[in-house]
């Protein structure tokens, strides 16, 4: 039956792909179309650093384990693993069914079964300098050092991979879930060169058929691939993916009316109140041709105040006073904020920088809502009154958040807090944040992995910028020593009650102020089933169906 299935597939594939440049619009293809407006400039793991990056190169190639859409951490390559007590040797039990694709980069052709060692090289080639992958961070806590492993990595047999750590870190696993761990084969790294961003060979679910710059870019089934559904069926169901580059987001839009590509991720300004309706939902209208799926996304959008006395400006030392800072909290109703600003496609934010949508975390309120009253009481405790004005403060963004402090510069107006504007390039923004230049500054924070330890190493007095992610330069002696004893326990719920204490002393300080946790938003053809929703926003294509009169999928 599954041969049958995917000669029906292959020929409706014929009937739409007349050339590799082409995908016709037709209802009955098994083709998933997509558009990148960000362009694709290379499909090579190593320097998947974004979501335009991440999500064809995740086609494409597999690593030792995966996300589930619930974030555990499930089996890719590797069919199992253990670690040591002491949190610091990983041994990874490989599969020995999965193979590279079929590639002139093998002597015959043929795609050669996956080992071991094609990890270690992979590692390997992450750490060496030379390939300058953004992604070296990633397996910076592996032991180089240690004599027996080839930096941290070894590899008994075909089938065992022991990874050796400098020191323990729980998270470790998620982070071998990320794109920069994906296999690669040394063969075709070095047939290839640098072009082997433009020629890639993995181990995933499609293979590459057609790439034309600024055009078009086509995946195809990988037949071979080792994954299989509940019922046993070989994955993916789909005979291949179209990749269009269309730069107007707008045009983007259009072409999805006009059901020319299935998929929408996010929504534009331009088109936000033509498909949406003022609460957040889809507009019924389109009901009958479009679904519309959210779900929480980890990433938090808040402002960060500079609390370190040396860096701030004499005007500008109040903020070292947490009452002024927790007065700026509670001066803005942020779900007014979310419900005309963003239509609800977000959530407000008044737990704590960890977004609601960690696993483990659920909403709790550290007493910084919304609270007019309180805020003017906590600006006369510091001093502040109508003979005393608080001095002004200046806040740093870029363009596409001015509608949102516009809101809350007028709402901290309402308790005597003068709010000034400044819209900054995003390169000047990027460079003044990281070298201590902002006092009060918007951030976004996405999740690299999902580790509510991805969002409180920010605060380690260790990771002040321009060396680290701690913008606010927070140092303090009880953090860093609950943070420390958190990286002691191997088992997630475990750190739970250190990581809620964690970010309680962040919030309850106001070292941050969160503005709201953000939302996947993804809108698919009714043709289209299987699509579901990720908080890391990770699109997973092995799954999905195109929908026919006649479903002859081996299901």
């Amino acid at each position: 039956m599954l041969q049958f299935c995917n000669r029906i597939y292959f020929l409706l594939l014929i009937l739409m792909v007349v050339s590799c440049t082409q995908v016709h619009n037709n209802q009955s293809a098994n083709v998933f179309r997509y558009n990148e407006s960000k362009g694709i400039t290379s499909l090579d793991p190593a320097y998947a650093r974004n979501l335009a990056l991440i999500w064809p190169v995740s086609q494409l190639f597999n690593g030792l384990v995966q996300f589930s859409d619930s974030l555990t951490i499930e089996p890719a390559i590797a069919k199992r693993w253990s670690i040591s007590p002491d949190g610091l040797t990983y041994t990874f039990y490989l599969r020995n069914d999965v193979y590279f694709h079929d590639s002139p980069v093998f002597p015959s052709g043929k795609g050669r079964r996956t080992t071991a060692q094609d990890f270690v090289y992979s590692f390997g080639r992450i750490l060496n300098p030379a390939t300058a992958s953004p992604g070296m961070w990633v397996l910076s806590v592996l032991d180089r050092e240690n004599p027996n492993y080839d930096n941290g990595c070894f590899s008994p047999n075909d089938s065992t991979l022991v990874l050796k750590l400098k020191k323990p870190f729980p998270p470790f696993l998620g982070l071998l879930c990320m794109p920069y761990c994906y296999v690669v084969p040394h063969e075709a790294v070095s047939y290839y060169g640098k072009d082997f961003g433009h020629n890639p060979v993995g181990t995933g679910p499609f293979y590459l058929k057609f790439w034309r710059d600024g055009e078009k870019l086509v995946l195809r089934r990988n037949s071979n691939y080792f994954e299989v559904d509940e019922f046993g069926c070989r994955l993916p169901y789909l005979e291949a993916v179209s990749i269009s580059f269309i730069p107007d987001k707008q045009s983007e839009f259009l072409e999805f009316l006009n059901g020319k590509i299935d998929f929408l991720s996010g929504i534009n300004a331009a088109s936000k109140d033509e498909l949406l309706t003022r609460s957040g939902r889809l507009n019924p209208k389109y009901s009958a041709n479009v679904k519309m799926i959210t779900g929480p996304y980890l990433n938090t959008e808040y402002i960060g105040i500079l609390v370190d006395s040396s860096k701030l400006p004499n005007n500008q030392r109040f903020l070292l006073d947490e009452r002024v800072r927790k007065a700026i909290a509670m001066s803005f109703d942020k779900e007014k904020m979310m419900l005309y600003l963003r239509s609800n496609l977000g959530i407000p934010a008044y737990s704590g920088f960890v977004p609601s949508g960690m696993p483990g975390f659920t909403d709790v309120n550290y007493g910084l809502a919304y609270n007019s009253l309180q805020a003017k009481q906590l600006l006369e405790q510091a001093g502040y009154n109508s003979t005393n004005v608080l001095p002004e403060i200046t806040v740093s963004t870029t363009d596409d958040y001015l509608d949102l402090f516009e809101y809350i510069q007028n709402q901290l107006g309402t308790v005597g807090i003068k709010l000034i504007i400044d819209v900054l390039p995003g390169a000047a923004y990027r460079e003044m944040l990281a070298n201590g230049k902002l006092p009060v500054f918007r951030g976004s924070w996405i999740a690299d992995y999902p580790d509510p330890e991805n969002y409180l190493a920010c605060f380690l007095t260790d990771n002040f910028a321009p060396n680290g992610p701690n913008y606010t330069h927070f140092s303090s002696v009880l953090f860093d020593r609950l943070y420390r004893k958190a990286m002691l326990f191997n088992r997630y719920d475990q750190r739970l009650p250190y990581y809620h204490s964690l970010d309680s002393i962040v919030i309850s300080k106001a070292i941050v102020i969160p503005l709201y946790y953000d939302k996947v938003v993804r809108f698919t053809s009714a043709r289209i089933d299987g699509i579901g929703v990720n908080p890391m926003n990770f699109l997973v294509l092995k799954k999905v169906k195109v929908k026919a009169k006649n479903d002859n999928n081996c299901r």
